[in-house]
């Protein structure tokens, strides 16, 4: 397996201090596999959407430096960044942030169209793939909160990306519909040898996932995948 993500000494502070107390990543390093699954384990606060938003080059890091695919992500321009988000990274959030003037169909369209892509074919296809078939023309109020990230999940993935940040996916849904959510998030990335890192603070998420590394204060460390969670 190739390192897809490589970070190496990463550091964040937001007051232009270099004091291990004030920092949001204090000196992370880690590396991600092509198609690992991998869950950021911990509490609010403990630096984890910090983390993902550095890797998807939307904020700058103190010091340290994020790899995609051996290029280093902050010696490109901005533009050549957003290229990289649009095309190669597949994005899925806690409160879905579905466009609400678009329909089921169209939210996932215009992932592809902004890609260059616009196939009208493989957006049914990613909507009949997340269970969603014969919801196309609904509009997200017109969906359950489950349906919701179900279309989030098939606009991250139409475009076949290479990674997908998931941020707190199913906070905002009950546990019988988390794991649902979960179960359809994890079999569809490794069907298409996606990495997947999602933030969660739920054991629950813990258990679909490859590999669990735990965020408390900044640092990150390895978990276990069968010990007692410690974040």
């Amino acid at each position: 397996m190739e390192s897809v993500i490589r970070v190496v000494d990463l550091w964040k502070q937001y007051d232009g201090t270099s004091t291990l107390a004030t920092a949001a990543l204090s000196g992370t390093s880690l590396d991600i596999m092509s198609g690992e699954l991998v869950a950021l384990y911990g509490k609010s606060g403990s630096g984890k959407t910090t983390l993902l938003n550095l890797l998807a080059g939307l904020d700058y890091p103190t010091r340290g430096t994020i790899e995609i695919e051996g290029t280093d992500l902050f010696s490109m321009g901005e533009q050549k960044r957003t290229v990289l988000r649009r095309s190669r990274i597949g994005f899925v959030f806690q409160f879905f942030n579905l466009l609400p003037t678009l329909t089921a169909f169209e939210n996932v369209f215009l992932s592809l169209e902004l890609v260059g892509r616009p196939d009208t074919g493989a957006a049914q296809k990613a909507l009949e793939a997340v269970g969603l078939a014969g919801m196309e023309k609904r509009f997200p109020h017109e969906l359950s909160g489950g349906e919701q990230q179900r279309v989030a999940i098939a606009r991250a993935l139409v475009k076949e990306p290479l990674i997908i940040l998931a941020d707190e996916p199913t906070g905002n849904l009950d546990s019988h519909t988390s794991g649902e959510v979960l179960d359809l998030l994890a079999r569809r990335c490794r069907e298409k040898g996606t990495s997947l890192i999602v933030a969660t603070h739920s054991p629950l998420t813990c258990s679909y996932v490859d590999r669990i590394l735990t965020m408390v204060d900044g640092v990150v460390r390895e978990q276990s995948l069968s010990g007692e969670f410690d974040a």
